[in-house]
């Protein structure tokens, strides 16, 4: 026992965060999803709701601390305006209802203030695109067909390589990826995560999905970039902030935005190679 607790100590310390409370936090966010979609994709468009605005909740905090300051509600209406037109009316709702809110939101601030206007509205923009926007996309695939197929195919995505990233990075890091945004991120932790998401990703494809397992390993490739890009993006962000973590709402994680930041990037790309399927009978 005191093995295993000097090996998490180990890993703990090297990660830069707690194992086991970040394994059954991630435990707990999975029963909730898949439970919500099975018993009505409704709850879990709830769900995604509620996530969001604490995200939003979160950026705005760290946009006050960077000296950049943005009304909590303004965004809050935009994001639920958003995915509720993306549930209602699908991709053209997501798409309509974004070019309807950045103008307003943009107007609504510089009538609030014109002092620091284009840090401010550009700050606001942001946000709304990366977290409303990218989140319309999780639920036009809770919105369709097979919704615990296509959510799954996403969870995986994000999970492996978040997990073999994590992982391998922890054992065999020793080349950093990108030290001037995240410097605990290495090639290593890179190359695991592209070997075992691309496995998963197959794996999903052929048994879950009854389709070509080499779709599912283009997918696989495709999903690390872009959950490796949103990661970074947001440590960019923390970064410039001058914060550790977003928030400390989830233990082992952090804050909700630094769960999600990666599963916001990876959603539109999935949403897009189902409707390439769709389209082109593959």
């Amino acid at each position: 026992m005191d093995d295993l607790h000097s090996i998490n100590d180990a890993i703990n310390k090297r990660a830069g965060r707690k194992l086991l409370p970040s394994v059954a936090v991630s435990v707990a966010i999975l029963a909730i999803v898949f439970g919500a979609i099975e018993i009505n994709p409704v709850i879990f468009a709830l769900f995604v709701w509620v996530v969001m605005l604490l995200a939003i909740r979160e950026i705005v905090r760290a946009y006050n601390s960077g000296g950049i300051v943005i009304p909590e509600i303004l965004l809050y209406l935009a994001a639920t305006a958003l995915l509720g037109a993306t549930w209602f009316g699908k991709l053209t709702g997501l798409t309509i209802a974004t070019a309807v809110a950045i103008p307003n939101v943009m107007v609504f601030l510089l009538l609030r203030s014109p002092k620091d206007f284009v840090k401010r509205s550009t700050a606001a923009v942001f946000a709304i695109f990366y977290i409303p926007f990218l989140a319309g996309f999780i639920l036009l695939l809770a919105h369709d067909s097979d919704p615990i197929k296509k959510i799954l195919t996403l969870v995986v995505l994000v999970s492996c390589n978040d997990t073999f990233a994590y992982f391998s990075g922890v054992l065999f890091g020793k080349h950093p990826l990108a030290p001037l945004i995240s410097p605990k991120k290495t090639w290593e932790g890179l190359a695991g995560a592209i070997v075992f998401t691309t496995i998963g990703a197959s794996l999903v494809f052929y048994y879950i999905l009854k389709d070509s397992w080499w779709l599912g390993a283009i997918i696989g490739v495709m999903g690390v970039v872009t959950a490796t890009c949103g990661d970074l993006i947001e440590s960019a962000l923390k970064r410039d902030m001058h914060l550790k973590d977003m928030g400390s709402m989830l233990p082992g994680h952090g804050g909700v935005l630094d769960r999600v930041d990666s599963l916001l990037f990876t959603a539109p790309s999935v949403w897009f190679v189902f409707e390439l399927i769709h389209h082109f009978k593959l």
